[in-house]
């Protein structure tokens, strides 16, 4: 048997692609999205009650990944990219039904015009991703102290950020400026690189989208620099 799922909302994020977004919620707390409801659920209807909640779970597709397909084996950058896992011990993006779920902050309710927003923080989704369902997080029921968490059973450890002058003086001129710092700050305190490179002198420079801009970046022996940031 088959089914259809039809998207609820899409996100906005501050993430333009799949490089370097968070690999779980809440390890960039600063950065904030909005969904956009769509459809019939595009109601004030729909969200009442919801300020009752301090977070939410937003399940959502994995839509980039769709067409590549699964495979049974995975390997987690948790385990340094080297060690296969059954795909179903991951939270790996390439799924049977690529599904995905975060548990996010709940910011509130608006609507402008015709269509209601849910705004949420702490997100790790890329921008456009579509929503298929959200449901209040209930601490008594989904929040379990004594569970093990496997080969994740910590956060990972942050890298040290710094950032050029030139980078500096960017954000200095971009409205918000300092808190879209404290967000590249979070998300390249990640590493995102490959994991076999985590931890290790790199002599390439990346780029990640970030907002509106490509944020460039190399790695040295013990944190991370911000190179420039142009305009896209």
């Amino acid at each position: 048997m088959s089914y259809s799922l039809h998207p609820i909302g899409t996100i906005h994020s501050p993430y333009k692609e799949k490089f370097a977004v968070p690999r779980q919620p809440r390890l960039v707390p600063s950065a904030t999205a909005s969904i956009a409801l769509q459809g019939d659920i595009n109601c004030l209807e729909a969200v009442r009650g919801l300020d009752q909640f301090s977070h939410l779970w937003l399940l959502f597709l994995f839509d980039q990944n769709l067409e590549a397909g699964w495979k049974p084996t995975v390997r987690p950058p948790r385990l340094g990219g080297n060690e296969r896992i059954g795909v179903l011990a991951s939270r790996a993006t390439f799924r049977p039904n690529g599904i995905g779920m975060s548990a996010v902050e709940f910011r509130g309710v608006r609507q402008k015009g015709q269509q209601v927003f849910i705004d949420v923080g702490s997100v790790d989704l890329v921008d456009g991703t579509p929503i298929i369902d959200i449901k209040p997080y209930i601490p008594y029921s989904d929040s379990i102290t004594y569970a093990k968490g496997g080969y994740a059973e910590s956060e990972p450890e942050a890298t040290e950020v710094t950032f050029s002058p030139s980078a500096v003086e960017v954000l200095s001129k971009a409205p918000e400026g300092q808190h879209k710092q404290q967000i590249i700050r979070e998300v390249l305190a990640q590493d995102p690189r490959p994991a076999y490179k985590k931890g290790k002198i790199d002599d390439k420079e990346y780029g990640v989208r970030l907002f509106d801009w490509n944020v460039k970046f190399k790695a040295n022996s013990d944190h991370i620099d911000v190179t420039t940031i142009e305009t896209l």
